[in-house]
C-alpha cells in the first residue's frame, strides 16, 4: 500500500469518517432497541403500532411515487411492524428536508426571470419538430429550463481529452469562475486546476467552488473550505455529513458543472480525481465523457450553479451580473446550429426530470437508441421503455462496464440482462475496464451527455444535470464515439446469463429488493 493510499485509510479509519457512520449506527440501534421494547413489553401498545403499521402502508401504496420505492418500504413496515412504521415517520417528518424545499423553491423563483423561454427559439423548433417541441415545453413548464439556439457544443469521449482543455478555459477567465463537484481528490488533475483557481483569484477574478459532502467524505480533510478560503476562493460543501439521522443527507449534489464568464460551461460525467484522466488506473482503464457549451445556453448551467450554491444561505444573489457581457465575442468558426437544452433534476420538486428525457428518447426512437451507464438499475418504467424500443424493432444497445467499480451493482444490474436480452435490447460490456459515462444517442438526431445514471439514486434521490441535444453538430461525435467503444466490448448474449454462476444470480436477485436505496 503506497503512503497516499495508507494515508487515506487512516483517515478513514481514524478520521470523522469512523466516528459519523458508528454515531449514526447507535442511533438506528438505539431506536430499534427502544421500538422493539415498547412492542414486548405493553401488549396494548403493541396493538397500537400494529394498527399504526397498517396505516402506514395504506398511506405508502397511495401516495404518488414510483411503485418500487412504494414496494421498498412496504417490507420493512410489515416484517418489523413497530420499528419500520416508526422510522418511515421519522423520515417523512424531517424538517430539514421541508425546510430544504422551501428554500430551493424561493431561489428558483427568483432565477425564473434569467431562464425564460426564447420564443423565436420555440417558433422554429415547432416548425422543425413538434415531438421536440413537446419535449421542450414540458422541461420549461415542469423543470424550468429553456430550449436554446445560438451554442456550440464540443464533445469529449474521454477525460483525457477533457483534462487540457479545461485547463486552457480556465486560463482565460476574466470575471469569475464557478465549479461544482461531487468527487473531488488531490492528484494531477485537481492539483493543476486548484493552481489555477488560486493564480485566478489573486489576479481578481471571482471563483466559487462547491463539492458534496458524502462523495468527499474520505477524500478531502473536514477544514478543507478553510484551506481554499486561505487562497482567495470561496468554498462551501453541499450537505456536510453531520452524525444525525436525517433524510436529506440522502439527497447527493451529484452534477458536474464549470461556468466561466458566462458564455462558456463544461458538464458530464467527470469528476476533479485522477482516475477520470487515467492517470492512475482504478478498475481498468476509465470510460468517460463531457461536453463544453459556447453560447446561450449556458446560461442555465449558470443559474444551475447559483442555486445550488445559494441553497444553504441567505445573502441575496445578483444573479444578472453574472450573465454573459453582450459585448462577447465568440471565437470565429464555432458551428452554433442546431438546439442545446441544458437542464438540472431535484429530488425535492416532485419530478423525474431525467427519467422522462430519458423516457422519451427511448419511446420516440424509429432507428436506434444507444447508451453508456455505469449501472443498471431500472424501475418497471424503464424496463417496460427500453424492452418495448426493441419490440419494436428499434435497435437499443447498451455499453456497460465489464470491470465494475461496486461489484454489488454489478451484480443486480447482471439481474436485469436476462429479460432485456429476452426483448431483443443488446448489451455489450467495455472489457478494457469501467464505463462511467452516462449517454444517450438516438436517430443521428439527438443525444444528452450529463451525470445522469439508470440507477435509482440519480433518477430520484440526487441533483444531477445534463444537456439535451437536437441536431447540434455534436451528436454526430457522441454517436461516432459510441460506435468507437464498441469496437472495444464484448457482447453478453442469452446464454452467458444462464451460465452465470448460480449464487451471483441469486445475490443479484435478493439486491433488487434493496434496489431504491442504491
Amino acid at each position: 500500500m503506497n503512503r497516499k493510499k495508507w494515508k487515506k485509510f487512516l483517515r478513514v479509519i481514524f478520521g470523522r469518517t469512523a466516528f459519523v457512520t458508528l454515531f449514526l449506527l447507535i442511533q438506528i440501534a438505539v431506536l430499534f432497541g427502544a421500538f422493539k421494547w415498547l412492542g414486548d413489553h405493553i401488549f396494548f401498545v403493541y396493538g397500537g403500532f400494529t394498527m399504526l403499521s397498517a396505516a402506514v402502508v395504506v398511506y405508502i401504496i397511495n401516495k404518488r411515487q414510483n411503485p418500487v420505492y412504494q414496494l421498498a418500504w412496504v417490507i420493512p413496515v410489515l416484517v418489523f411492524p413497530v420499528f419500520g412504521a416508526m422510522f418511515y415517520i421519522f423520515i417523512e417528518l424531517q424538517v430539514g428536508t421541508r425546510r430544504i424545499a422551501r428554500r430551493l423553491r424561493e431561489i428558483l423563483a427568483q432565477t425564473a426571470p434569467y431562464l425564460k423561454q426564447d420564443e423565436a427559439v420555440m417558433a422554429r423548433l415547432s416548425q422543425e419538430s413538434k415531438r421536440e417541441a413537446h419535449l421542450a415545453g414540458y422541461m420549461g413548464r415542469y423543470g424550468g429550463y429553456p430550449v436554446y439556439s445560438n451554442t456550440y457544443v464540443e464533445y469529449f469521449p474521454l477525460g483525457d481529452e477533457l483534462f487540457p482543455r479545461l485547463l486552457e478555459e480556465l486560463e482565460k477567465a476574466e470575471r469569475y469562475i464557478f465549479m461544482e463537484y461531487f468527487i473531488v481528490e488531490d492528484g494531477k488533475f485537481w492539483d493543476k486546476i486548484l493552481e489555477i483557481l488560486a493564480k485566478k483569484a489573486g489576479e481578481g477574478v471571482e471563483v466559487r467552488f462547491m463539492y458534496d459532502g458524502m462523495g468527499c467524505l474520505t477524500l478531502l480533510p473536514h477544514r478543507y473550505p478553510q484551506q481554499l478560503e486561505r487562497m482567495g476562493i470561496h468554498c462551501k460543501v453541499f450537505f456536510p455529513v453531520k452524525p444525525a439521522l436525517t433524510s436529506y443527507q440522502n439527497n447527493r449534489d451529484h452534477r458536474k458543472i464549470t461556468v466561466i464568464d458566462g458564455h462558456t460551461a463544461f458538464t458530464g460525467g467527470i469528476n476533479l480525481a485522477d482516475e477520470y484522466i487515467n492517470e492512475t488506473v482504478r478498475f481498468g482503464h476509465w470510460k468517460d465523457t463531457a461536453v463544453m457549451l459556447k453560447g446561450e445556453a449556458v446560461t442555465s448551467f449558470l443559474m444551475m450553479f447559483l442555486q445550488m450554491w445559494n441553497v444553504s444561505g441567505r445573502k441575496e444573489e445578483d444573479y444578472k451580473r453574472y450573465l454573459r457581457d453582450p459585448n462577447y465575442s465568440f471565437p470565429p468558426g464555432l458551428n452554433r446550429e442546431g438546439y442545446v437544452m441544458p437542464y438540472g433534476d431535484s429530488p425535492l420538486d416532485g419530478e423525474a426530470v431525467g427519467e422522462c428525457v430519458y423516457l422519451d428518447i427511448l419511446n420516440e426512437a424509429r432507428d436506434y437508441v444507444h447508451i453508456m451507464t455505469p449501472y443498471l438499475i431500472l424501475d418497471s418504467d424503464m424496463i417496460t421503455s427500453l424492452s418495448f424500443a426493441a419490440k419494436r424493432g428499434v435497435e437499443v444497445v447498451i455499453i456497460m462496464p465489464h470491470v465494475p467499480d461496486k461489484m454489488y451493482a454489478y451484480l443486480l444490474a447482471r439481474s436485469y440482462y436476462g429479460e432485456l436480452l429476452a426483448a431483443g435490447v443488446r448489451i455489450f460490456e467495455y472489457t478494457p475496464g469501467f464505463v462511467h459515462a452516462k449517454v444517450f444517442s438516438s436517430d443521428g438526431e439527438k443525444a444528452v451527455v450529463g451525470s445522469v445514471n439508470l440507477d435509482y439514486r440519480s433518477l430520484y434521490l440526487h441533483f444531477e444535470c445534463a444537456v439535451y441535444l437536437y441536431r447540434n453538430q455534436a451528436v454526430e461525435a457522441v454517436e461516432k464515439d459510441f460506435q468507437k467503444t464498441l469496437l472495444e466490448c464484448g457482447e453478453i448474449r442469452e446464454e452467458d446469463c444462464r451460465r452465470y454462476p448460480p449464487m451471483k444470480r441469486l445475490a443479484g436477485a435478493g439486491l433488487r429488493l434493496f434496489a431504491p436505496l442504491m
